[in-house]
C-alpha cells in the first residue's frame, strides 16, 4: 500500500511538472527518453531513417521526455513491418506502402521493455525512399494511442526509480570506492524531481559523496600550489598560485591549509611589489548553491565522452 500511495503521488507531480517544464533546457532533474532508431530495421532508407529518429523526438518533446541522444537510460525506439508494397497503375507508377510501425519504451541499458504500441500509415511516392518518407509523415505525436502509450512509458519508469532507488544509491556509492565521484554524481542527480521519495534520499547520498570529491580535489590542488611555490615565490609565482587556489572549494577538508598558503603569498606579494593581490578564495557556498554544483557535475559527466552510450539493449523487444 506505502508503495501504491507513493506511485499515485510520484505520477501526480509527474503530470504538474511536465505542464510547467517540457521547455527546460537542463535534462538532469526530469524524466527524459532518447530518440533511437537501430540498424536492426532492415532496409530502411536513410532518409526515411532520420524522418523517423525526429519523429520519436517529437513525440519525447511533446510529452516533457525530450531528451538527448546520448547517456540517457531510457529510450523511445520503434520497429517497421512493410504489410505491403504495390505500385499504382498511374503513368509514371507510384510506389505504394503500408507500414506497420510499432513504437517502444524501455530502459535501453537493462534492456527492459516497459511499453509499446502499433499503428498503420501508408505513402505514396516516386520511389520506395519517397514512399517511406510519405508514410511516415503520418505518425502523429497527438495520436491518442502514441500518447497513451508514452503515458505508460512514464509509469513504468516511475515505477523502476521506486523499486530500485536503494539500489542507485548502493550502485553511486560502490563508484565513489573507485574514486569516480562524477559518475556517482551524475547517477544520483539523475533521479528525477518528481519521485520526491527517491529524489530526497539521492540528494542526501550526494552530500558525502560531494565533501570526499572536493576534499581530494582540494588535496590535489593545494599540493600543485605548495609545489609551485615552493620553486618560485615570485609575483609570477604567486599570479600561478592564485589560478589554483582560487579554484577551491571552502567546504573542503583542507581549506584552512589554502588559506594560510594565501595569507604567505599575499604578504609575500605585498614586500615584493608593494601591491595587494588580486586573487580572492571562494566563499562558503549557500545550499541552493552547493545542489547547483551536484547538477552542474551531472550535466558535465553526463555530456562527457566517457560517459556515452554506444550501444542499447533492445534484444527481445520484437
Amino acid at each position: 500500500m506505502k508503495k501504491l500511495i507513493l506511485l499515485i503521488l510520484c505520477f501526480v507531480g509527474l503530470s504538474a511538472y511536465a505542464q510547467n517544464n517540457a521547455n527546460e533546457p537542463d535534462d538532469i532533474g526530469r524524466i527524459t527518453l532518447a530518440a533511437f532508431v537501430p540498424l536492426q530495421i532492415d532496409k530502411i532508407p536513410d532518409a526515411a531513417r532520420s524522418l523517423l529518429v525526429n519523429k520519436l523526438s517529437q513525440i519525447a518533446t511533446q510529452s516533457g521526455m525530450g531528451g538527448t541522444s546520448s547517456n540517457e537510460r531510457f529510450i523511445i525506439t520503434a520497429n517497421i513491418n512493410i504489410l505491403s508494397k504495390d505500385l499504382t497503375p498511374t503513368a509514371p507508377p507510384m510506389t505504394a506502402l503500408t507500414l506497420e510501425v510499432t513504437l517502444y519504451i524501455g530502459d535501453g541499458i537493462e534492456g527492459t521493455k516497459f511499453a509499446s504500441t502499433s499503428i498503420n500509415v501508408k505513402g505514396v511516392g516516386e520511389n520506395e525512399t519517397k514512399a517511406y518518407i510519405s508514410a511516415l509523415k503520418g505518425i502523429s505525436p497527438n495520436n491518442t494511442s502514441i500518447q497513451s502509450f508514452v503515458e505508460n512509458g512514464k509509469v513504468k519508469i516511475i515505477e523502476y526509480y521506486n523499486s530500485k532507488c536503494d539500489f542507485i544509491i548502493k550502485e553511486a556509492q560502490a563508484l565513489v570506492s573507485q574514486n569516480s565521484y562524477d559518475e556517482a554524481i551524475y547517477r544520483l542527480t539523475s533521479v528525477p524531481t518528481v519521485c520526491k521519495g527517491c529524489y530526497d534520499k539521492s540528494m542526501d547520498a550526494i552530500a558525502p559523496i560531494y565533501q570526499k570529491q572536493i576534499d581530494s580535489d582540494c588535496k590535489l590542488k593545494l599540493a600543485e600550489a605548495t609545489s609551485i611555490w615552493s620553486a618560485n615565490q615570485s609575483v609570477d609565482g604567486a599570479y600561478k598560485v592564485g589560478e589554483i587556489l582560487s579554484a577551491i572549494e571552502p567546504s573542503a577538508s583542507c581549506f584552512g591549509e589554502v588559506k594560510s598558503l594565501s595569507n604567505k603569498i599575499a604578504a609575500r606579494v605585498k614586500d615584493l611589489d608593494a601591491r595587494e593581490w588580486k586573487y580572492s578564495l571562494k566563499e562558503q557556498a549557500q545550499e541552493s548553491e552547493r545542489i547547483q554544483a551536484y547538477r552542474d557535475i551531472g550535466v558535465a559527466y553526463g555530456n562527457g565522452p566517457k560517459a556515452t552510450i554506444v550501444r542499447y539493449n533492445i534484444r527481445g523487444w520484437w
